[in-house]
């Protein structure tokens, strides 16, 4: 998808094309996080579906109209442009009355200074309103749609929004598919009215660029999300950049599945804007690789990470991949050429043994690997390369003793794991990975060893390694190994140093953030 056509927007350009969305249960919630959303944004959207009752409907209006309507000329206020929204039940919002109480609260907004609101189209379905102009509503009308299972029919969705004459239309719609939520952004490209949002997990590397590729808007939540994959209004604007981002801004990514707990997208954008690089990297829910290459090109990824379970999966699709990886026979980078062919590499490898060797030499010792797929073939190749004695235990003894042969190691059974002893134990499967942090790969009786590295990064003190602090055991968190792994990715797709500190401490901080909040809980 290249840039849309330069024209007039609808809204003025920049920041105020990122519309926060106020939601709360109380006007006074409402009051805080308009407060905080007007620091960001001069553009948002009241939900007053949201609001428990029309009591706090009335308190909000009166304290809107107060500041908007009889506020300071130059005020945040004054300046601000809202957008009501008082979406009933059939429309997919929380309002339980009928037309006419969602029409006369849209009235009231317009009263209290709301320029703009939104009416489903649901609603003007069941009027039977060929026309918006004898509603007395906000001058500046969108006309919504929104489906909330998959992706309309395009084309009729757009000609039925238009008949209204409304100052803009908004297709909001469930993306099952990469390919999904592409089609829908394509109806933003020409059309200065038209907001696309794409929902859903997989819809959210489309919904990060909407902006770019035309859509009027982009809304992003102030409090809880109000729609599925949303990020929030802080991530939207300083982590991705969404009002910044041009047909000049170079995109990477991650493939995953799951993918919603990547620490990556906060890692290398960090590192972008920490280098004051003009690039974004957005997180693919990827179900289908064929799905996601054939999208790709519309997205101009530059190159993209791999991760669990596509580090094999990828291999088939690459046009040349560096001879280590070849060996492993998994891959956690790929650079897009400017023809689109993709090259693959593994920096797993490397991560591995910086890793280990902060902690005990690895020529002569020996390494017991859990796991077989991608990562532990990258950790298997790369230890043996170094001079280990490598064992590999995985649920699936076939893979394991695969594996085995392939990098010239050996398979051990797990009933055999309380009386083996190793200097290194390396868990590369996600058994103990957020949300699951209850459990262990290994049970304590099994882990008779000198060190512990378990890849896994969230939480930072898994399971696992509990266990192995307990005994005395010297513990390397999962975190170490993908910071080594993702600077390597940072710094071979921009050709520059990567501002290593700056994207470590942000990741740590959250981490610390999140583990803390747990806690409280």
């Amino acid at each position: 998808m290249r840039e849309s056509h330069h024209r007039r927007p609808l809204f003025s350009p920049g920041v105020r094309r990122i519309c926060a969305v106020a939601a709360a249960a109380t006007a006074a919630e409402m009051i805080r996080q308009i407060r905080a959303g007007l620091r960001e944004t001069p553009t948002i959207e009241l939900r007053l579906d949201w609001l428990r009752n029309d009591s706090e409907r009335s308190r909000l209006l009166a304290w809107l109209k107060t500041h908007v309507r009889r506020g300071p000329t130059g005020s945040a206020f004054r300046r601000a442009t809202f957008l009501a929204t008082c979406r009933r039940l059939a429309g997919g919002g929380k309002l339980r009355g009928s037309i006419e109480t969602e029409l006369r609260w849209l009235a009231a907004a317009h009263d209290a200074g709301c320029s703009w609101c939104d009416l489903e189209i649901e609603t003007l379905r069941d009027l039977q309103q060929p026309s918006l102009r004898d509603l007395d509503l906000p001058p500046r009308i969108l006309v919504s749609l929104h489906d909330f299972r998959r992706l309309p029919e395009l084309k009729k969705s757009l000609r039925e929004t238009r008949a209204y004459g409304a100052a803009a239309i908004k297709i909001a719609a469930h993306a099952k598919t990469i390919a999904a939520s592409v089609r829908l952004l394509q109806v933003a490209r020409t059309a200065r009215d038209v907001v696309a949002v794409p929902m859903g997990e997989v819809g959210l590397p489309a919904r990060i660029i909407a902006l770019r590729q035309g859509s009027a808007l982009a809304y992003a939540p102030i409090g809880p999300a109000t729609a599925p994959g949303q990020v929030s209004l802080q991530t939207l604007k300083h982590l991705y950049r969404a009002h910044e981002l041009n047909e000049r801004t170079a995109v990477y990514g991650v493939i995953a599945n799951p993918v919603g707990h990547s620490l990556s997208p906060l890692f290398h954008n960090t590192g972008f804007i920490a280098a004051r690089t003009d690039a974004v990297y957005l997180p693919f829910l990827v179900k289908d690789m064929r799905d996601f290459l054939r999208a790709a090109p519309e997205f101009g990824l530059r190159g993209f990470s791999v991760t669990i379970p596509h580090k094999q999966a990828i291999l088939p699709y690459l046009a040349e991949c560096e001879p280590l990886a070849t060996k492993i026979g998994a891959v956690n980078t790929v650079v897009v050429r400017r023809d689109g062919s993709l090259v693959g590499s593994n920096t797993d490898y490397l991560a591995v043994l910086r890793s280990l060797e902060t902690k005990m030499p690895i020529a002569g010792s020996r390494v017991l690997i859990c796991g077989a797929g991608g990562a532990a073939r990258a950790a298997a190749f790369a230890l043996v390369r170094s001079g280990a004695a490598v064992s590999i235990c995985a649920r699936r003894e076939k893979a394991a003793r695969s594996l085995a042969r392939d990098a010239h190691c050996e398979a051990i059974s797990r009933r055999l794991l309380r009386s083996a002893r190793f200097d290194a134990i390396i868990n590369t499967t996600p058994v103990g990975m957020h949300p699951h942090e209850g459990v262990s790969p290994l049970a304590a009786n099994e882990l008779n060893c000198r060190v512990v590295l378990d890849m896994i990064n969230r939480p930072q003190k898994t399971q696992l390694l509990k266990l192995a602090a307990r005994k005395g055991i010297a513990t390397i968190p999962g975190i170490t190994m993908f910071f080594a792994q993702g600077l390597a990715q940072w710094e071979l797709w921009t050709g520059k140093r990567a501002p290593k500190t700056q994207m470590c401490n942000a990741v740590l901080k959250f981490l610390s953030a999140e583990e803390n909040s747990v806690k409280t809980l």
